[in-house]
């Protein structure tokens, strides 16, 4: 169960994450690609903070994901900038795809027959852990 203290720095991450990643794209020239920030939850001693990506295409979620951590201490250097009156220390950076609206649809596509996972093992959704 998150703190107070953990929610308040996780939603202004998540909040100044969110358009530093969304100028990057802009900056170069992906219009057609949507980043955004699902969810940031932040460890108890405010070290680390775990941020999930959700993008879309679908397609580029992993080059982006590959993108973002290999740029991960530019992104920790700008966000320190922003948020310099805000907190002491910057968390860590630990980024990861937000796989839950695929998982979501999963269930759906079972529950309206269209896939049986039941019938064909195959569809089974490996959920990723975190």
């Amino acid at each position: 169960m998150e703190n107070n203290r953990q929610k308040k720095i996780a939603g202004i991450i998540q909040e100044e994450l969110a358009k530093v990643l969304q100028q990057s794209i802009r900056d170069a020239g992906q219009h057609n690609l949507i980043i955004s920030v699902t969810k940031v939850s932040v460890t108890v001693d405010l070290s680390v903070a775990k941020v999930y990506l959700s993008v879309f295409p679908e397609s580029k979620a992993e080059d982006i994901l590959k993108g973002t951590i290999s740029n991960t201490s530019l992104i920790k250097h700008e966000l320190s900038q922003i948020t310099k009156n805000q907190f002491r220390r910057m968390p860590d950076l630990l980024f990861y795809i937000d796989d839950s609206l695929q998982y979501i649809e999963g269930i759906e596509k079972s529950l309206k027959g269209e896939e049986n996972p039941i019938e064909n093992r195959e569809l089974l959704y490996k959920r990723k852990k975190s």
